[in-house]
């Protein structure tokens, strides 16, 4: 089942205000209906809910930097939507969903609400199953690009939710699981949206996510910068900035989240020249959005850059390569249920007789792996109370 909803979140109109205190199922409630007793629902008419922002709890020394134009990101995605080839352009997304959707199946329960947020065209919904997900909700800024987004193959309940990821429009305590797939980075305000998200799940609920990271496309920065340097005296932004390893597990931790995991990918790519990879990158709808970002590239900057690139990093087979760095975190809300680290103090065993635990193996395959306290105290692997310190 695949239901429609507007949720864009619009600074201007005020319309559908009374709309801002109720959930996402009782607006749906309100807004739409089914029709014929058909599995695919559409609106009964086109209907924009205006979502109030949420604003965070931080201290008045968190300032948020607004790096990126959102609504030139907006219509970056909607161009890309447009394209006849856009299929052609899909593999890193959908490779990185994919592994999300992995990292999801891994975890031994069931979400009966779930969110994906900025999901393009559904890279990690179209993975899922009834096993692991009871009801998913779609979210995504282009409204062209939401057309094209693909739900669960299974037969679980799907909205797809026009919405800036910037503006989270679920309630609190109301999502059992929010996963998102290289879309984050393009967020101005990041540890805003992490505590919005913190605050939409409810306890023991799960937050998983991959961002690009900050050596992404590391040789394409490198070879603008030292063309542009040579024929022009300078040098601009022509890569966004990306997030660092160090900085994502604070802020997950600042945020209120728990059992925080984050770990690093690469994935690298061979294109003929430089010019196939900005060609790939604009129909990955990943092309420049920051304010600050150049209007043009002269023509004989690109070409020394392209020779620069080939130079500097090329293959022996003439192809050159392009990295993207990929960081996968997970956190989890946290809940009285989830594990906890052991008291100070409370060891049994010394770490420095951790030797003897061959001896103890052995022993242990001798009585058909039974071993009680006293073989532990036979081979002198207990600790004795008074020598605790």
């Amino acid at each position: 089942m695949v239901f429609a909803i507007n949720f864009f979140y619009n600074r201007h109109t005020m319309a559908f205000a009374k709309y801002r205190s109720l959930s996402v199922v009782q607006i749906v409630s309100h807004l739409y209906k089914p029709v014929n007793n058909s599995r695919l629902l559409q609106p009964k008419q086109h209907s924009t809910v205006v979502v109030k922002k949420q604003y965070t709890t931080f201290s008045p020394a968190d300032t948020v930097m607004n790096v990126f134009d959102r609504q030139a990101k907006r219509l970056q995605r909607n161009r890309a939507a447009l394209a006849d080839n856009w299929q052609v352009y899909d593999y890193i997304k959908e490779e990185v969903g994919w592994r999300i959707a992995d990292r999801m199946h891994d975890i031994k329960r069931k979400f009966n609400t779930v969110v994906e947020l900025g999901c393009g065209r559904g890279y990690i919904g179209r993975h899922m199953i009834q096993e692991n997900v009871g009801t998913l909700f779609q979210c995504e800024m282009s409204e062209k690009m939401l057309e094209q987004c693909m739900g669960p193959e299974d037969n679980i309940p799907t909205w797809r939710v026009h919405a800036d990821e910037e503006f989270f429009p679920f309630r609190n305590d109301s999502l059992d699981l929010v996963v998102s797939s290289l879309s984050l980075h393009w967020v101005n305000d990041l540890p805003g949206i992490f505590k919005q998200i913190n605050n939409s799940l409810k306890k023991d609920g799960a937050f998983i996510a991959a961002l690009f990271g900050g050596d992404t496309l590391y040789e394409l920065r490198c070879a603008l910068q030292i063309a542009e340097t040579e024929r022009e005296g300078g040098f601009s932004p022509h890569i966004s900035p990306f997030t660092e390893a160090r900085d994502l597990g604070g802020l997950l931790a600042r945020t209120g989240f728990s059992l925080v995991t984050l770990d690093v990918d690469e994935i690298k790519v061979n294109y003929p020249s430089m010019f196939e990879v900005m060609q790939d990158l604009k129909g990955m709808a990943e092309n420049n959005a920051a304010w600050k970002r150049p209007l043009r590239l002269m023509r004989d900057t690109q070409l020394a850059a392209a020779a620069i690139y080939k130079e500097m990093y090329g293959n022996e087979d003439g192809t050159v390569p392009a990295t993207f760095q990929i960081y996968y975190l997970i956190g989890w809300k946290p809940d009285p249920s989830q594990q906890k680290p052991a008291k100070r103090g409370s060891q049994t065993v010394s770490i420095k007789d951790l030797d003897k635990l061959g001896k103890l193996a052995k022993e242990a395959q001798k009585k058909d792996n039974k071993f009680s306290i006293e073989d532990f105290e036979k081979l002198g692997l207990m600790v004795d109370k008074d020598d605790k310190k």
